[in-house]
């Protein structure tokens, strides 16, 4: 079977390495050819994934096509799909995803509970809603990794807003952020991965750290399960969808974001749990029964983030003490290049003792860094 994956980075670089224990012949469409992903498959071209032709021409010889970020040319897979390429997921569902505006629209048809919103398009429109703040401001396309995304607080922060089109979202006190991961195959089964406890770098807006499991009450776990289903089902998709939830001080819960993919929220499944969320994906498109999702030990995962100040040749600060902890396990993305803020790396830790987790996590945060040596700054 020919399989292609739109984008080359860590998603794509992990879900080739799953790839590998399977009978498939694996194709990657990416912009960069030092891409994470770009040694890794089969047959590597060089393309703009947001390009209808690139798209149409990498997909018209392949038997299936998945994605590892939503920004990519719906027109040319809805072609695709019309021809008999299958897409996971269909290409219905990114038009619904990759624009926030439709997505909270989504939320809404179906009475998936969500923030209060309101949809902008320019600075007189943000003005005349100052009485709608505090909010969260998130353009409709083109965010990604914390980009795309601040909080309009005042009428001061109008100066700094977007003003092309986006939504308001209202402020909601968080108590917790939660992520489940939902598997749906072909013929409509379906397999729930654990729900995880998220916790963000505030000042990148990216996640920094996270936990599973996440030891909520049972009835605000049951809540967030029966939230995600619903937001899965009515996509009427086959695929991996991440759902991203707030849950409050009274144990409401609301759906922040869907991503219909592979997500930096399961990365520690690849070690913590029977089946990885990489594997249940190809196990998807190839049509294999789903895999087990339980959990074998509880574990943190640490993302590895490109240090304030450092810009250049990457050089990995404190790695062979990481390695020295028990049970750890060191995934480093390939990335030759570092700048701040940008993903290089996580590290998974599993012990059945929360507090070791916490310790050693915080541990991991302190001693291995993504910077560049003296002499390439």
């Amino acid at each position: 079977m020919k399989v292609g994956i739109l984008g080359g980075g860590q998603l794509g670089r992990m879900l080739l390495q799953a790839a590998a224990n399977y009978p498939i012949e694996t194709f990657v469409l990416e912009n960069d050819a030092e891409c994470p992903a770009a040694h890794l498959c089969h047959q590597f071209i060089k393309g703009d994934i947001k390009d209808f032709d690139a798209v149409y021409q990498f997909g018209k010889e392949l038997d299936a096509l998945t994605i590892e970020i939503e920004n990519v040319n719906v027109e040319a897979l809805e072609k695709l799909e019309k021809e008999g390429v299958k897409i996971f997921p269909k290409p219905s569902v990114l038009r619904t995803i990759k624009n926030k505006i439709f997505q909270k629209q989504y939320y809404q048809t179906h009475q998936i509970p969500t923030a209060e919103f309101i949809i902008t398009n320019n600075k007189e429109e943000l003005e005349q809603n100052i009485d709608f703040l505090p909010a969260v401001q998130k353009l409709a396309e083109g965010g990604y990794d914390g980009r795309g995304v601040q909080i309009l607080k005042n009428k001061a922060d109008i100066s700094t807003a977007f003003f092309s089109p986006s939504i308001l979202e209202k402020f909601i006190p968080i108590e917790k952020e939660i992520a489940q991961i939902v598997a749906i195959n072909e013929n409509g089964e379906i397999a729930l991965y654990p729900p995880v406890v998220m916790h963000f770098d505030q000042h990148l807006n990216l996640l920094d750290y996270q936990i599973c499991p996440s030891n909520l009450q049972k009835q605000t776990l049951y809540k967030i399960e029966a939230i995600a289903l619903a937001v899965a089902r009515n996509f009427k998709s086959p695929g991996i969808f991440a759902v991203e939830m707030f849950v409050d001080r009274n144990e409401n819960v609301f759906v922040n974001e869907t991503a219909p993919r592979v997500h930096n929220s399961g990365h520690h499944t690849i070690e913590a749990h029977y089946c990885s969320q990489f594997d249940m994906l190809l196990r998807i498109i190839l049509n294999y029964p789903l895999g087990n999702t339980n959990f074998i030990m509880p574990s943190i995962m640490v993302n590895i983030i490109g240090a304030e100040g450092h810009q250049g040749a990457v050089h990995y600060e404190g790695l062979n003490d990481v390695l020295k902890i028990p049970n750890c396990f060191v995934h480093l993305y390939g990335k030759k290049q570092t700048k701040p803020g940008r993903k290089m790396g996580h590290v998974t830790i599993l012990n059945i003792d929360k507090q070791d987790l916490l310790y050693n996590g915080n541990k991991i945060k302190r001693t291995l860094i993504a910077k560049t040596l003296p002499n390439t700054n």
